[in-house]
């Protein structure tokens, strides 16, 4: 009997020409794009590897030279995703990811729209330095808008060490966004052209260290003592304020505490005291016994204490977030109210629209904003009040700088993210606005990170979290304006016109280039009788 033939196995399918290209071509693209942003995000503190931004703007670069807008848009998408994704989660640690991934995403396809910008530009001749512009435009869009801008994600703010930290004090945060990105863009030159790639990638770095010597800690008018009280929450979240008497009681004890400290010559008399923002949800003005326990507190010090409250207007019955200061013989004498407001959080835009898309908008606040800049004066002290939000705000620190300030208060709540990091990058914003403006930095938080900030960024006291403590330092007063103080927004004002006017050149030139040619009479051309043109 003869075996029937045994058929030949049938050859596997061959993939689709457009899947081999996604697979070989585009997958990789996304893969390194996603781990580009967030090499980016592990350069942010709490990590000290500020390194790490530079070469993240290395991969961008990589990705994007030659590339189409729409190719640009989309790497840079992801590689937004990639940075704002972990760096944001914080938003979402009680709410859920109803804010954190739609905030995450928002800020990342305003990433995109500037990478692709960076795209098209990136061919231009110094393609690097228009790259970096660029970038520096964006951050300049995202702190617009939407809904005033979320300037948070500044590439700045992840380096409040380092060798980029000195150039704060000549051109702000926009040029140390501009020195991180080119040193990255250069670097992922150097493969195309060493002569252009090398000073791209040394000079930022030469630039800032040589810039170290600008940055002073003199104390130009005199030295004050300035307390910053941590009393702690009853507990962490949304609803840490459903005990506001704890919660004041918590700093009015610690600042008696410190008292009985000042008395037994442990620590010197502050000539002010910081309490953190919302350290008196109970509005003094209106309750009798908030107003005696602050009273005590300050005769117990024996000194002014600038008091977190929320204010409820007499007139239009609305709150605002108010810096109150307490003066221990005379009561309250100043106030300063927040001029950033936290969107979503002490107001909600739209509110009908997103309680579409959940009922958690309705915990937002209804606060009004204030419109004076200028903090306290006591003595000799010219205090700036910066209270949380607003010290991500170049504008909003600038001018409680040039209302007179020599040293700067950031009152702030971190008790609604939990443990998390949140209060590190806040923290570390505070360091870099040190060096810009050249004055220390008291940060006077609910549940920490508090600590004392010398106008060079150092750290030279801090506490945990969610513990009460107290800080006591004797400050440098400063009012020697820096550079960055006195040029103010012209910085990332010329540099955003410089990358406006690097894209439409690039723009200019592509329509040109595309433009079709009419050829000229006897080159090659018939005529309408057949013959060869310019013939009789």
């Amino acid at each position: 009997m003869v075996a029937p033939p045994v058929a030949a196995p049938e050859p596997a399918p061959a993939i689709p020409r457009a899947r081999r290209g996604f697979l070989r071509g585009v997958l990789p693209r996304l893969v390194l794009a996603a781990a580009g942003g967030f090499l980016l995000y592990l350069s942010v503190p709490p990590r000290t590897t500020w390194w790490l931004a530079p070469v993240a703007f290395a991969v961008l670069g990589v990705l994007l030279h030659g590339r189409r807008a729409r190719a640009g848009f989309g790497l840079g998408l992801v590689w937004g995703l990639g940075f704002l994704t972990p760096l944001l989660r914080w938003t979402g640690e009680f709410v859920g990811l109803v804010a954190w991934l739609p905030l995450a995403l928002v800020c990342a396809l305003l990433v995109a729209v500037g990478t692709a910008a960076m795209a098209r530009v990136s061919t231009l001749p110094g393609g690097p330095v228009w790259m970096a512009l660029v970038w520096v435009a964006d951050e300049a869009l995202r702190s617009t808008v939407p809904f005033d801008g979320f300037p948070w994600p500044r590439v700045a703010f992840g380096q409040p060490e380092g060798w980029y930290l000195p150039l704060a004090s000549v051109g702000g945060t926009p040029l140390i966004a501009f020195a991180v990105a080119v040193t990255g863009f250069g670097i992922a030159h150097l493969g195309r052209s060493w002569r252009l790639g090398v000073p791209l990638a040394v000079v930022p770095v030469l630039a800032g260290l040589a810039l170290t010597p600008l940055v002073h800690t003199d104390a130009t008018e005199g030295t004050a003592v300035i307390a910053a009280i941590q009393g702690n929450v009853p507990r962490a979240g949304l609803d840490f304020n459903s005990q506001r008497r704890a919660v004041l009681d918590n700093h009015v004890n610690r600042t008696l505490a410190l008292a009985e400290d000042v008395k037994a010559g442990k620590v010197p008399r502050p000539d002010v005291v910081v309490w953190p923002e919302n350290s008196s949800d109970i509005d003094p003005f209106r309750n009798a016994d908030a107003a005696a326990r602050i009273d005590q507190a300050a005769r117990a010090i024996k000194a002014p204490i600038a008091v977190g409250a929320v204010v409820v207007d007499r007139g239009d019955g609305r709150p605002r977030n108010t810096v109150v200061l307490w003066d221990p013989d005379r009561g309250p004498i100043d106030t300063y109210t927040k001029r950033q407001l936290q969107p979503f959080g002490e107001t909600m835009p739209y509110r009908s629209f997103f309680r579409i898309f959940s009922s958690t908008v309705d915990r937002a606040g209804t606060f009004l904003p204030g419109t004076d800049p200028k903090g306290f004066e006591v003595g000799k002290v010219r205090l700036a009040i910066d209270t949380c939000y607003e010290v991500a705000f170049d504008s909003v620190v600038r001018d409680s700088i040039t209302a007179g300030a020599n040293i700067i208060a950031i009152p702030t709540n971190n008790a609604t993210f939990g443990y998390n990091e949140m209060t590190y990058q806040q923290l570390a914003m505070s360091r870099v606005r040190a060096v810009e403006h050249g004055k220390a930095v008291v940060v006077a938080a609910t549940s920490g990170v508090s600590a004392i900030v010398q106008p060079d960024g150092s750290v030279t006291a801090r506490t945990g979290m969610f513990t009460p403590d107290a800080l006591v330092a004797e400050l440098p007063l400063r009012g020697e304006a820096t550079l960055a103080t006195r040029l103010g927004p012209w910085p990332e004002w010329v540099m955003t016109a410089l990358a406006l006017g690097a894209l439409a050149f690039s723009l200019t030139l592509t329509r040109r280039r595309a433009r079709p040619t009419t050829p000229e009479p006897g080159v090659g051309e018939e005529d309408t009788d057949g013959g060869p043109a310019g013939e009789a």
